[in-house]
C-alpha cells in the first residue's frame, strides 16, 4: 500500500473518530480503512490503536505518530500548493546571459519594464562575450547573436542584429575617410577577438577580407574597443544600438553604409523542458513582443537608421 495514502487515511480516522467516517471521506469501506491502519502498525512494529470490544483509542505511540503524520501531510500540501502557484504565477530568480554590448546597450534598459510586469521575479544578468554553457553554468536563458551551432537547446528567433562601421572625427581627419572596403587596408580596424572567422570585417562585395590587416589592438570586450575608437585610435564595427548615442552626439561618424554586412541572426536560447516555468515563459513572451522576428519582411530594428 501507498504509505502516504495510509497516513492520510489514518489521520482522517483519528480526526473523525471512526473508521466509518474516514471510509466515507475516501470512498472506501471501513474494512479497507482498517487494512491501511494495520499496514502502518505492521511497518512500525507497534500498535497505533488500543482496541476493546466497545471502542478503540490511540496508544501513546499512536498519538505521537498522528501528530507527525499531520505535520508531514501539511508540508506535502504546502509543497503541492507552491508548485501549483509556480505553474501559474511567474516567480523566482531568472538567470540570463548575453554579450556585453547587447546587454549594456539594449537588454539592460528593457529589464525594468519586464520586472514591473512580474513583481515576484528577480533577474540575475550575466554579461559575457565568451560562449557559456547554459546547462552546466545554471542559466535559464541566453540571447545569442550569430549562426547557431547544432544544440539540444530550444532556439527562438529574434530580429536580426545589424552593425555599423564608425570612427571618431579626429581619426578621419588624420587618416582619411574610407570610401570602399579595399580602403580599409590603410586603416586601423579594431578587432573583437570573440568574432567567428566568417564575421571578421566581412563587408558586402568583399568576400574574404584578406586585404584588411590585423589590428594592433584586439579585445574580447566590445566596450573596450568603443573606448579606443572614441579616442581616435581606429575604426570599429559594432551594433548600431551600441553606438547610436555616440553617433547622434557626433563623437562617432558612420562610414561604408552601402557595404555593411547582412544583419546577423539573433536568438533566444534555453534548455528544453517539457514544462518550462512561468518565469521563463513570461520572459520569452516579453522578448518576442519587444524583439520578435516580425512578419512580411518587417525591417529589422537593429538595421534601421534614425532619419
Amino acid at each position: 500500500m501507498d504509505k502516504l495514502r495510509s497516513m492520510e487515511i489514518f489521520v482522517a480516522a483519528v480526526d473523525s473518530g471512526s473508521f466509518t467516517a474516514a471510509a466515507e471521506r475516501f470512498g472506501m469501506s471501513a474494512v479497507m480503512v482498517g487494512k491501511h491502519v494495520r499496514e502502518l502498525e505492521k511497518t512500525l512494529g507497534a500498535a497505533l490503536l488500543a482496541r476493546t470490544t466497545r471502542r478503540q483509542s490511540l496508544t501513546e505511540i499512536g498519538r505521537q505518530y498522528a501528530e507527525q503524520c499531520r505535520a508531514i501531510l501539511a508540508q506535502i500540501n504546502a509543497a503541492e500548493s507552491l508548485a501549483e502557484t509556480m505553474r501559474v504565477t511567474p516567480r523566482g530568480v531568472l538567470k540570463i546571459t548575453t554579450a556585453v554590448s547587447f546587454g549594456m546597450e539594449w537588454l539592460s534598459p528593457m529589464l525594468p519594464a519586464y520586472l514591473e510586469m512580474h513583481p515576484e521575479v528577480s533577474v540575475d544578468l550575466s554579461l559575457n562575450d565568451r560562449m557559456i554553457d547554459l546547462v552546466e553554468e545554471g542559466f535559464d536563458i541566453a540571447v545569442r547573436i550569430g549562426t547557431l551551432e547544432d544544440s539540444s537547446l530550444v532556439a527562438r528567433p529574434l530580429r536580426p542584429y545589424g552593425v555599423v562601421i564608425c570612427g571618431a572625427p579626429e581619426y578621419f581627419a588624420r587618416r582619411g575617410v574610407p570610401q570602399v572596403p579595399s580602403d580599409l587596408a590603410r586603416h586601423e580596424c579594431l578587432e573583437f577577438s570573440g568574432w567567428v572567422p566568417q564575421a571578421r570585417w566581412r563587408l558586402k562585395g568583399d568576400k574574404d577580407a584578406r586585404h584588411i590587416p590585423l589590428s594592433r589592438l584586439r579585445a574580447n570586450n566590445s566596450y573596450a574597443l568603443k573606448q579606443a575608437a572614441l579616442k581616435g585610435f581606429g575604426l570599429i564595427m559594432q551594433a548600431e544600438t551600441a553606438l547610436a548615442q555616440d553617433i547622434a552626439a557626433g563623437r562617432l561618424v558612420r562610414v561604408l553604409d552601402d557595404y555593411l554586412p547582412t544583419p546577423r541572426p539573433m536568438h533566444l536560447l534555453y534548455p528544453r523542458d517539457r514544462q518550462p516555468t512561468p518565469k521563463l515563459t513570461s520572459f520569452i513572451d516579453f522578448m518576442l513582443a519587444q524583439l520578435g522576428a516580425g512578419k512580411n519582411g518587417d525591417v529589422p530594428y537593429f538595421s534601421r537608421s534614425e532619419k
